[in-house]
């Protein structure tokens, strides 16, 4: 009887011409013939890997023509898979490409700004980019850009409590305020308030607890802070005397500029911040709009609403 290996050595034949087969039409490819020859490895090595090899050859070659990220054409956004030598061993990886690099090290500043569930446009709002026509936002703009440059001086300055109708892009210009800063190394925080003690109740609870801790450590220590749509939370004894109370009263001390957006002036987010599920809370309520007055002047914006 035939051994086992006798029985085999056909198949394997077979199997290595079909592999030849495969690579040699791939090699039909400029694209692929680039790489494969940058690799500088051996024909019998590199034919195990000609499905691999040619995805690659497909990203490369997008990559060539390629006018910008937008445009990309590869599986991942602005990444090429493509193969390296590493220590003798064939590897593939995603790696950036030229415009992803270039975009990365102009939005690297980003880093600096801690958001929290705010969309996008928010996130990269840039001063560059504010809308200017409506002379309603005049006083606003002016005042954020003389905040900008005494800040730089002197780092205990009041914020801003900015109050107006809904999508007059009160969120932006001050995103867009802390970006500028951030170019300058300095960090800041934009939360979305209602979420944000949504969250903050969920990991309220000794298995989240030190997830909890950073979270709420994070926002009353930032060097600048914007409290996002206050007014719109539900209030309750917790979210106002536990958790915005301390933090007003940390950020008083230390003397940490702080900023609010709502669509309520201060008597309206008073009346709002009085009334839980225990009635109402004059005298609690009045503490904080207190604590908010001498953390902040005061400016109301009333303005186009850019999100029609």
């Amino acid at each position: 009887m035939k051994n086992m290996t006798t029985l085999l050595e056909p198949r394997n034949k077979n199997l290595k011409a079909a592999l030849e087969e495969s690579y040699d039409e791939a090699l039909k490819s400029e694209d692929f013939k680039q790489i494969v020859t940058k690799l500088k490895m051996k024909r019998e090595e590199l034919i195990n890997y000609t499905s691999t090899l040619e995805e690659c050859a497909s990203e490369y070659s997008h990559c060539k023509n390629c006018p910008g990220i937008d445009a990309c054409k590869n599986k991942i956004n602005g990444y090429a898979y493509l193969p390296r030598i590493v220590e003798g061993n064939l590897e593939f990886s995603y790696r950036p490409c030229k415009y992803k690099n270039k975009l990365d090290k102009k939005n690297k500043h980003l880093e600096n700004t801690y958001v929290y569930s705010v969309p996008k446009e928010i996130k990269e709002a840039s001063f560059n980019k504010i809308y200017k026509t409506d002379k309603n936002r005049y006083k606003t703009i002016i005042w954020l850009t003389e905040f900008m440059d005494k800040y730089k001086e002197n780092k205990e300055q009041k914020g801003l409590y900015l109050c107006g109708n809904f999508g007059s892009g009160k969120t932006y210009l001050i995103a867009s305020m802390f970006n500028e800063l951030a170019k300058e190394g300095i960090k800041s925080a934009i939360i979305f308030w209602p979420e944000f003690l949504r969250d903050l109740k969920s990991s309220f609870n000794s298995e989240y607890k030190n997830e909890f801790n950073d979270k709420y450590n994070k926002i009353k220590k930032v060097p600048l802070l914007l409290i996002d749509d206050i007014g719109a939370e539900t209030i309750t004894p917790w979210s106002r005397d536990e958790i915005l109370c301390p933090i007003l009263q940390y950020r008083m001390e230390e003397k940490l500029p702080t900023f609010f957006t709502s669509n309520l002036n201060l008597e309206a987010i008073e009346n709002h911040l009085a009334v839980t599920n225990k009635g109402d809370e004059i005298i609690k309520a009045g503490r904080i709009v207190s604590r908010i007055k001498q953390l902040t002047e005061y400016q109301e914006m009333i303005s186009k609403n850019l999100r029609k």
